[in-house]
C-alpha cells in the first residue's frame, strides 16, 4: 500500500479562473493594474509571498496587505471557482479501491485547501490535506511533504508526489520521494524535466498507467 500525495491546483482541479481573478482583485485593491492573464497564470502554484513582490516590490507590509485582500475574496468567492479535471475522479477511485493512502499537499492555506477538498465529489478519499497555516509567509513543499510522510507513517521509498509545477517535484526530491509531473496544469514539460521529475504524463489515464506500471514499487 503506497502513500500517494497530490498537489491541488493544476493537478486535481483547474482553478485558473478563481485564482487569477482573486489575484487581480488584490492588485486593484492596492490601486495597481494587474499584469496580463498569462503572467497571473504563471503564478499559480508558488506561494503568494513569492509571486507578489515581482509587481509590488519588496515591502513586506504591502505584500501582506495584498495577500490579505486575496484571501478575503478567495474565502468569499474564489474557492468555488474551479473545475475538476476529466478523469481525476475515476483515477482516485481506482487508487482507493487498491488500498493506497491518498493525501493532498498544497501551497494553498490549509483551511482553504481543506474546504475545497471537502466539497469535491471525491474529497472523502483523502486521508489528510497538508498546507501552510494562515499567516505563514513561506510554505516550502519540501516541509509539507516531510510532514505528510511523518503523519501518514509513510516511507520515502513507498511514496510518490504528483504535481504540475517544479515546486512539487523539488519537494519530493528533497525527501527522496519519487515524483510524477502532470502536463494538464500550469507548468510545462521543460519546467518539470529541469526539476527532475521521475515521470511526466499528459493525461490522467497516462498517470493511472504509470502508477499501475510500478506496482512492484507501489504494492496494492
Amino acid at each position: 500500500m503506497a502513500l500517494i500525495l497530490f498537489d491541488l491546483d493544476g493537478t486535481l482541479i483547474d482553478s485558473e479562473i478563481g485564482i487569477t481573478r482573486t489575484m487581480a482583485h488584490a492588485f486593484r485593491a492596492l490601486e495597481v493594474e494587474p499584469p496580463a492573464q498569462e503572467i497571473l497564470r504563471s503564478w499559480i502554484g508558488p506561494p503568494l509571498h513569492a509571486s507578489f513582490p515581482s509587481l509590488l516590490g519588496d515591502d513586506p507590509d504591502r505584500i501582506d496587505l495584498a495577500v490579505q485582500h486575496y484571501r478575503e475574496r478567495f474565502d468569499e468567492i474564489g474557492w468555488r471557482e474551479h473545475e475538476v479535471y476529466a478523469g481525476i475522479e475515476e483515477l482516485l477511485m481506482m487508487l482507493a479501491t487498491h488500498g493506497h493512502r491518498l493525501a493532498v499537499v498544497t501551497s494553498k492555506v490549509s483551511d482553504q485547501a481543506r474546504r475545497i477538498v471537502d466539497h469535491l465529489p471525491f474529497g472523502h478519499l483523502f486521508d489528510a490535506v497538508y498546507g501552510p497555516a494562515a499567516g505563514v509567509r513561506t510554505s516550502e513543499k519540501a516541509a509539507l511533504v516531510a510532514q505528510a510522510l511523518r503523519e501518514q507513517t509513510g516511507r520515502s521509498d513507498d511514496a510518490v508526489m504528483i504535481g504540475d509545477r517544479r515546486f512539487d517535484i523539488e519537494g519530493a526530491r528533497a525527501n527522496s520521494v519519487r515524483s510524477i509531473g502532470v502536463l494538464w496544469g500550469f507548468g510545462s514539460v521543460d519546467e518539470l524535466r529541469q526539476a527532475g521529475a521521475d515521470h511526466i504524463v499528459a493525461a490522467p489515464s497516462e498517470l493511472a498507467a504509470c502508477l499501475q506500471g510500478h506496482r512492484d514499487k507501489f504494492p496494492a
